[in-house]
């Protein structure tokens, strides 16, 4: 797919209008997806209107893509709908579990993945929001998301406004394995990190955040111990309240 050596995050859109057509046709073609068991444990959430995305933007701390885009996806973990089938035809579900949610969220994941492919095939632009697992609580009171439902990806979708460039990736033998786990020598890091931190625009973060390195923007900024295990716990929270956790 050469679309996807292309690719990049749109964080601008035109107003074009992208159809409910086109929409369930991306959706319709992403089901093809691997998924454990062929259960299918994921929902999506299709948002559209001014008012919900306005009520979902501070879960995503703003971001202003959730308001720009045409549209938002909110890609769900889903055992209820599968444990309501169970229990309709004498079966006893025993999804109310860790390892559920785990199942159903990489269904779910993987489902985001396929549909995000097909989507910038097309011609869209797509940004991921890892900020769903953040707050979820928000996405899940405005969504009205049930019990053995959970909210782990969000995408916006729409036509592009905008040709930013792409984001630097490590060399492909930094994230390989081969047989085995081999870990990293300093000397490892160094070569693999190296064209990262050099990059102009990195040496810039670093510069005006007062750093000494690029990691400390990483560590000490944008995803700090602290920041961590707050949300740390606001997930899990989140997880017994939909109830994954005991």
């Amino acid at each position: 797919m050469e679309t996807l050596n292309k690719r990049r995050s749109i964080r601008k859109y035109s107003g074009r209008e992208v159809s409910d057509e086109l929409l369930d046709r991306l959706l319709l073609e992403a089901e093809r997806t691997p998924t454990m068991g062929n259960l299918q444990l994921y929902s999506v959430v299709v948002t559209r209107s001014e008012e919900t995305k306005r009520r979902l933007a501070p879960a995503h701390f703003n971001q202003p893509m959730v308001m720009g885009a045409p549209v938002v996806l909110t890609f769900c973990a889903d055992f209820r709908r599968t444990s309501l089938w169970a229990e309709n035809r004498k079966a006893e579900p025993g999804y109310d579990n860790f390892l559920s949610f785990m199942n159903a969220a990489t269904d779910a994941l993987l489902y985001c993945q396929t549909f995000t492919n097909l989507a910038e095939e097309a011609g869209l632009g797509t940004c991921f929001l890892g900020t769903t697992v953040y707050m979820p609580q928000e996405i899940i009171k405005v969504l009205q998301l049930p019990r053995l439902v959970m909210p782990v990806a969000t995408l916006t979708v729409g036509w592009p406004d905008e040709n930013p460039s792409q984001s630097d990736r490590l060399p492909l033998e930094s994230v390989v394995h081969k047989e085995a786990y081999h870990d990293y020598t300093p000397c490892d890091i160094d070569k693999y990190y190296s064209l990262k931190e050099q990059l102009p625009e990195n040496k810039h973060f670093v510069e005006i955040n007062h750093k000494e390195t690029l990691a400390q923007i990483f560590t000490d900024i944008r995803y700090t111990k602290k920041d961590n295990e707050a949300m740390s716990k606001t997930l899990l929270d989140a997880l017994r309240q939909q109830g994954f956790l005991d």
